[in-house]
């Protein structure tokens, strides 16, 4: 009869051991895990990217269990204005929580504007990084088209060909405010090598303080837990998670950019289709003899 009374106050206590533990695993289990949100950019910024981003980036920042947010690019850059636009509510992000930039392939001009605007940028050795520059379509010199009648010698063009050549030289060292705000003490070029417009490989834009770190997506998110502190996180990708809670197939999705020059026979150029004033990169075309 000892033996089994023993046996009974052993029980008990192991039920109430266990008790707690249990009752800690389903209150646990009913505790959302952080997240860790990939905002992916693997085009031209345009409108349609740039408020494809915003809303990424808003839902972010009001949504709690995203405690950081890793950028994804493969980007040649766009048009100033829309590249502002994200830039702008990056700033509003970053004010609340950690953004890390991964470089796939590229974060050129634009695209690494808005890499600047990061705590953190890695970028694979053969990444292409930089190209931090202005490039832009002068408007013709005004001249009389006899079937258009217009209240202003500029009306026509918007601008003459000098005030267009002043605001590029505006928006250039906007662009260089923006670097020196987001590097700082961190860059190891001045600011004429800064200004060049070269793409650099990630192996040089690391060695210059353009890019902080050799490495991929998976060591972005790695970063991104850490600097928000915090672990047993999970992954998501930002505009899989939006369209699904609007019920939405995410895999439907069908760009509506046409931010690129197409040929007669629908090749795609890497020129833009309007001229303007971009933060743009422009890689050189194969030779054809």
């Amino acid at each position: 009869m000892d033996a089994k009374i023993k046996w009974e106050q052993i029980r008990v206590w192991l039920l109430w051991l266990a008790l707690p533990l249990l009752l800690g695993l389903l209150a646990a289990a009913a505790i959302p895990r952080p997240v860790i949100g990939i905002i992916y950019l693997y085009d031209a910024i345009d409108s349609y990217a740039a408020d494809n981003m915003i809303v990424q980036i808003d839902y972010a920042i009001e949504n709690p269990e995203v405690r950081a947010v890793v950028l994804a690019f493969d980007s040649p850059g766009g048009t100033v204005v829309d590249t502002e636009a994200v830039y702008f509510e990056l700033s509003q992000l970053r004010a609340k929580k950690p953004v890390v930039v991964a470089v796939n392939g590229m974060a050129a001009s634009g695209a690494y504007y808005l890499s600047a605007n990061s705590d953190y940028i890695y970028a694979k050795p053969t990444s292409l990084v930089g190209n931090i520059g202005v490039i832009g379509y002068l408007p013709p010199t005004p001249f009389v088209i006899e079937d258009v009648i217009s209240t202003g010698p500029y009306k026509l063009w918007g601008a003459p060909r000098d005030s267009d050549m002043r605001q590029i030289d505006m928006i250039k060292e906007a662009f260089y405010q923006a670097v020196q705000l987001g590097r700082g003490d961190k860059l190891k070029i001045e600011r004429d090598e800064i200004l060049s417009g070269q793409i650099w490989s990630g192996i040089d834009a690391t060695r210059m303080g353009i890019a902080d770190e050799l490495g991929g997506e998976s060591d972005a998110i790695k970063k991104a837990a850490e600097l928000a502190h915090v672990s047993n996180y999970k992954v998501e990708n930002l505009y899989v998670s939006i369209l699904e809670s609007l019920g939405i197939d995410p895999y439907t999705y069908v760009s509506a950019s046409t931010f690129f020059l197409k040929t007669p026979e629908g090749a795609t150029l890497p020129y833009p289709s309007k001229a303007g004033i971009y933060l743009l990169y422009i890689p050189q075309l194969p030779f054809q003899p």
